[in-house]
Parts: structure tokens; sequence; C-alpha cells
């Protein structure tokens, strides 16, 4: 093999990789803006629950999830995984529904340990761990999301390359 052919061989293997880790740190970034979102309205709502009600602070903290888990689906099924595979919305919001609540478990888990494990129940401290918790947790659905939820299509391909072919595939046949 010649020098040139080696260069563009080497060239043209690094393409696909920069283009999987060019698309991998998008995903991460749009997963992050919806969840960072999410956090934020997690975070008020169980400060307004916790400071306006008579709720204990992990029952707080439960609905205060539960609402920002309606919230993260809209998110992450029109914003970061809108080029998934849509098929199968009841699987997919079961999946999420699934591994939201084990997010849930994680994440109260640890509120819970900290509250009633270690009497660690002042505001500071309740907000400290209901976000370290959710940390913890957002790991956790960060994984399952994408391999078992919002699932690439078969191939690795998105649906707008999928839509593209076929739009290249009848314009082929046209002509």
């Amino acid at each position: 093999m010649s020098k040139g052919a080696t260069a563009v061989r080497r060239t043209s293997d690094r393409a696909p990789l920069r283009q999987r880790v060019g698309e991998w740190v998008s995903e991460v970034l749009k997963f992050g803006a919806v969840g960072g979102l999410g956090v934020l309205v997690n975070l008020l709502m169980f400060n307004l629950l916790r400071g306006g009600t008579e709720l204990q602070v992990v029952r707080a903290s439960i609905i205060s999830t539960v609402i920002a888990i309606a919230f993260n689906y809209v998110g992450f099924r029109y914003f970061t995984y809108r080029d998934r595979d849509k098929s199968g919305r009841t699987k997919e919001l079961s999946l999420f529904l699934l591994f939201s609540l084990a997010g849930l478990v994680i994440e109260n888990g640890v509120l819970y340990t900290a509250t009633y494990g270690f009497g660690w129940d002042s505001p500071l401290q309740s907000n400290f761990f209901k976000f370290f918790g959710i940390g913890i947790a957002t790991l956790f659905r960060f994984w399952s999301y994408r391999t078992w939820v919002f699932r690439a299509l078969p191939g690795g391909g998105t649906v707008g390359d999928a839509e593209r072919l076929l739009a290249e595939h009848r314009s082929d046949r046209r002509d």
C-alpha cells in the first residue's frame, strides 16, 4: 500500500470516531440542558412544598421528583432524543417510567438516609442531600435512558439519516 493510500485510510478511520464522539458530546450537552432544567424544577418544587406545606421532607421530595420526571420526559423525547426511534411509544414511556422510578428511589434514598439515618434535616442539609441524590440518580438515568428507552435506530443511524436515505433512493429511482 502506498504512503498516500495509508494516509487516506487513517484519515477515513478517524472520521467516524470523531463523528461518534461529536454526536455523544452533543447528546450529553442536550441531556444536561434538559436535566439541568429538570433539576431546577425539582429543587424549586421541593422547596415550595417543604416551606409551604406540612409535608415531611421525603414526601415533598418524592412529589417534586415526579413533577420533574414529567417535565424531563417531554424535554428528552422532543429535544434530546427527537431523532431516535419513535415507534412503540407505549413501551418507551413504560421503560422511561420504570427507570425514572429507579432514579427516584436512588435520589430519595440518599435524602431519606441523611434525614432519618443521620438526623440531617435543616433546609440547607436537605437541599444538599437532595442535590447529591439527584446527581447519583442522573448517572443511572443517562445510562438507562440512552440504552433502553430512547434507542438508536438499527445500524446506529438516526431517523434523519433514514429519511435522507429514503429520499435519495426515491430520487435515484425517478432518474
